[in-house]
């Protein structure tokens, strides 16, 4: 496909790269600079990572059209604009953070697509687009799709003016293909570290010291979808209770993980506010629908009180805990169960249930990972849950529940738990 076609005055200083590499090219076969291309991401590249992965692509793309500049042009989650994140031959324009919105007649007709697009010369129709003003004077763009999803653009280019041929629209292709293969794994892999960080980053590293009990949780990473948005925190507010959190966002990967790092911390700042835990529920859910309105989490929200040895729970579309009371297995706490914070419903008043820790008797907060599995009726996995628990230490709790429910044949969602221990155990 053929761009608009303008007189642009040729630079001289602007006519050596192309045209040597040109010449020096003139011999290769189309079949040879095709295998070049498809070898672009051979195995020796494995190593890199994802921006030196990338600028050794473009340099190698480079070499085998013989153009003078190779860029790719991501686009921004909003998909308004394309933001040029590596590049050969003009390095500049990734420091210098340029953007070319979709609009643009070169984005546009590139990214409408689903060929390589041809501007021989660059004219004042593309008079928006940054490249022109680096000096480039012929382009090839293509889109970059993978897995269905359009990443960006491949964009190749020359300072002179070059009719390109069909031949080099169609390894530009390709070239755009493999590259946004790569840039879509190395993403998804940069993404789950990012998440993972971010993940174990907001986790208590050390749980506080609860007068007559103990404490002690577990966070097991998803197989089947990586790092996603659980989370559990356990503080003590200046009353001397103890605030115990365990929740869910809805989603995985790094914008669930930013997500509850955003919750965790609103969730704390509340608690220092109010004692309730539904009023401190309802001011979360406040911030999410009109902060966050995509975000969507579960929640359980609980005050410990150690003198009394009492607790106070609310729950935001959360599963219920577990109380095994001595000499008894566990069994589901009866309470009340509200919207989840970020859904848009009628703006009832959250609720607060009180339960009493008899010496001996254990609580287990828990996300849905842990007893869903695929195929097979939640009602078993809680009741296994409710067999599983046992007047133990907490650290011991938590390791005969996950020896029990989380095996091989789970179900691959996060699993997050939360055990507190009354001393004295009996059992």
């Amino acid at each position: 496909m053929m761009g608009p076609v303008g007189v642009v005055g040729k630079d001289p200083r602007q006519r050596g790269g192309y045209a040597e590499r040109m010449h020096a090219s003139a011999g290769t076969s189309a079949e040879e600079r095709l295998r070049r291309i498809e070898l672009v991401t051979d195995t020796s590249l494995a190593h890199l990572d994802v921006n030196e992965l990338l600028r050794e692509i473009l340099a190698r793309v480079r070499d085998v059209l013989g153009v003078d500049m190779a860029t790719v042009l991501l686009l921004d989650p909003g998909g308004e604009e394309l933001i040029a994140t590596a590049s050969v031959g003009v390095e500049d324009e990734v420091r210098q953070g340029v953007r070319v919105p979709v609009g643009n007649d070169f984005a546009a007709a590139v990214l409408d697509s689903e060929r390589a697009v041809v501007f021989d010369r660059v004219d004042d129709v593309l008079i928006s687009t940054p490249l022109q003003q680096k000096g480039i004077r012929s382009l090839v763009g293509a889109p970059m799709v993978a897995g269905g999803d359009t990443l960006g653009v491949l964009c190749v280019g020359a300072f002179g003016e070059h009719g390109f041929t069909d031949e080099d629209a169609g390894l530009v292709r390709i070239a755009a293909d493999r590259i946004a293969s790569v840039s879509k794994v190395g993403s998804s892999r940069a993404e789950r570290i990012a998440a993972t960080v971010l993940q174990h980053s907001l986790l208590p590293s050390r749980l506080p010291s609860v007068p007559g009990a103990s404490i002690d949780g577990r966070y097991i990473a998803g197989a089947d979808h990586g790092i996603g948005g659980d989370w559990y925190d356990v503080f003590e507010l200046p009353s001397g209770q103890i605030g115990i959190v365990i929740g869910d966002v809805v989603g995985h990967g790094l914008l669930a993980a930013v997500v509850m790092g955003r919750l965790r911390s609103a969730l704390r700042a509340y608690a220092l506010d109010d004692e309730d835990p539904a009023r401190v529920l309802h001011k979360l859910d406040r911030k999410v629908t009109h902060f966050e309105p995509d975000a969507m989490a579960t929640v359980c929200y609980a005050l410990y009180d150690p003198a009394e040895a009492r607790l106070e729970f609310s729950l935001a579309g959360h599963l219920p805990p577990v109380l095994a009371l001595p000499g008894d297995c566990g069994d589901l706490v009866k309470a009340p169960v509200d919207p989840p914070v970020g859904v848009e419903v009628s703006r009832r008043e959250r609720r607060t249930t009180a339960v009493e820790l008899p010496e001996s008797s254990v609580l287990c907060f828990y996300t849905d990972g842990l007893i869903e599995r695929r195929q097979r009726s939640i009602d078993i996995g809680l009741n296994s849950l409710c067999e599983a628990i046992e007047c133990a230490p907490a650290q011991e709790v938590c390791t005969t529940i996950t020896n029990r429910l989380v095996t091989s044949a789970s179900g691959g969602d996060d699993v997050t738990l939360l055990v507190l221990s009354r001393h004295g155990w009996c059992c």
